[in-house]
C-alpha cells in the first residue's frame, strides 16, 4: 500500500522524479502563508540533495532562482504543473495520513 511508504523514502523518490524533470519548464505554485500564493513559470535548473532549484522570469526579462525543499513538495505547500497541459506533477498530498 502506498502509505506504507516511509516519508524519508517519499523524498528520496520526489528527488529522482525532479531529477528526471531537470530542465524542463514548469510553473509553480507556492503556498507562502497568511494567504500568500506566489505563482510563476520557470525552468527546474537544479536537484541538490535536500532542495531544487528553479530559475523564474521577472519582469523585463531579468531571471530570478527560486528554491525549494523536497518535503514543500510533499506535504503540498508547493505545487508543479506542467507548463503544456497544465497537469500537477508529484501529486503526493493524497498519500499523506489524515489528521
Amino acid at each position: 500500500m502506498e502509505n506504507d511508504i516511509p516519508p524519508v523514502n517519499r523524498i528520496d523518490q520526489i528527488r529522482e522524479e525532479l531529477k528526471a524533470l531537470e530542465g524542463q519548464r514548469v510553473k509553480v505554485r507556492a503556498n507562502m502563508g497568511r494567504s500568500r500564493i506566489v505563482e510563476r513559470a520557470g525552468t527546474l535548473v537544479h536537484v541538490h540533495p535536500s532542495l531544487f532549484v528553479i530559475e523564474v522570469e521577472e519582469r523585463r526579462g531579468r531571471k530570478a532562482r527560486q528554491s525549494y525543499q523536497y518535503v514543500d513538495v510533499l506535504t503540498g505547500t508547493v505545487e508543479l504543473y506542467d507548463m503544456n497541459t497544465g497537469e500537477r506533477l508529484l501529486d503526493y498530498t493524497a498519500d499523506l495520513p489524515e489528521e
